[in-house]
């Protein structure tokens, strides 16, 4: 497996990372160990966490995904000092009472406590790669379509974040810094607060990028280009849609349950709008129509853009995980990726 360097940092990660938000949900504890453990021996270093995984999230499950990591490592004499682990604070609650009470703020207090809760559950005394997991400041994601800026509250400034971030880099809990769901404004902004006050600089952000989700292209990847800062890839299968297991039947297939069929909230999210669906079934088609599957291609096409370091794939089995890793060194024929741009010109980005 091959590695890179995220942004500026001393952090050499592989370029496939595991996402881990389905253990603790989907894929139980023994299981979730065994896909740890050959994620590792197939050459993965790099494994990403959040406080409120597994997702869907829910009160009696909050945070278990990096207790069960946790467990794994601490049964694992050695383990950690081959590893890249990130994990992420909570952004405003989305409805979760759970986190820090529905706080629709996160303050330095807060994301110095989250950091010190996460230590302790993952077992380990320094976290690699610590993440914003969505920005304080009202933004268009997880669907939504527009900046409305009579959305906007006092929240926590950008320089109020990064010196709370600053006090765990120094206290050494944290080695580098990254966000999530990030506009290309909030790219730039956490640079340029981060300069001109001293205090640590993203190395990283991690948004979906996938055939059905390319909006980071319209200026995000620009602002992280200029900005030598990282893409970490997530959803590159967006939700399992650019697999092909709905294209016949849709998300009621008993035959091919994934996590849109299962959970009832998620089929009210991006990736299941029937605009999604169908622009999935377009994009698989063509990949049947060239000799591979809709995974290998719709993988192939993310592992291969410029604009991403390390791409996060999430599986429930040891067979997806391989699935996943086989399809790393497929090239994509420039006439295939042709096609695949003339589809996008027709249905554009249908899981924004």
């Amino acid at each position: 497996m091959e590695s890179t360097r995220l942004g500026r940092s001393s952090l050499n990660v592989s370029r496939i990372c595991l996402g881990t938000m389905t253990f603790g949900e989907q894929v139980d504890e023994a299981g979730s160990h065994a896909i740890l453990d050959h994620a590792v021996a197939r050459g993965l270093n790099f494994i990403d966490t959040a406080e409120m995984y597994p997702v869907p999230a829910r009160a009696d499950s909050f945070a278990e995904t990096e207790r069960l990591i946790g467990r794994w490592l601490k049964g694992r004499p050695g383990m950690r000092e081959r590893l890249v682990i990130a994990t992420k604070v909570s952004g405003p609650s989305r409805g979760y009472g759970w986190i820090r009470n529905g706080a629709q703020n996160l303050s330095a207090a807060d994301i110095v406590a989250a950091c010190e809760d996460s230590l302790r559950r993952l077992q380990i005394e320094t976290i690699d790669l610590y993440q914003i997991h969505w920005p304080l400041r009202h933004v268009p994601m997880f669907g939504g379509l527009f900046y409305e800026p009579e959305k906007n509250r006092e929240v926590s400034a950008i320089a109020v974040q990064l010196e709370a971030l600053d006090r765990l880099v120094r206290a050494g809990k944290v080695r580098e810094i990254g966000l999530s769901n990030e506009t290309a404004y909030g790219v730039c902004e956490f640079v340029h607060q981060a300069e001109r006050l001293g205090l640590p600089r993203i190395v990283s952000v991690q948004n979906p990028y996938a055939l059905v989700n390319r909006v980071l292209e319209n200026g995000l990847d620009e602002a992280m280009h200029r900005h030598d800062v990282s893409l970490l890839a997530y959803s590159p299968l967006g939700f399992g849609s650019l697999t092909g297991k709905y294209d016949a039947r849709g998300l009621d297939d008993p035959a091919k349950p994934g996590r849109l069929a299962i959970f009832e909230g998620m089929r009210k999210q991006r990736w299941a709008r029937p605009e999604t669906l169908a622009a999935a079934r377009r994009y698989n088609a063509l990949a049947r129509a060239h000799g591979m599957s809709a995974s290998r291609m719709a993988l192939a096409w993310c592992y291969g853009r410029w604009q991403t370091a390390s791409t996060i794939i999430g599986v429930t089995s040891i067979a997806q995980l391989d699935e996943n890793l086989d399809a790393w060194g497929t090239r994509l024929a420039p006439e295939l990726l042709a096609e695949i741009d003339r589809i996008r010109w027709e249905i554009r980005d249908p899981a924004q």
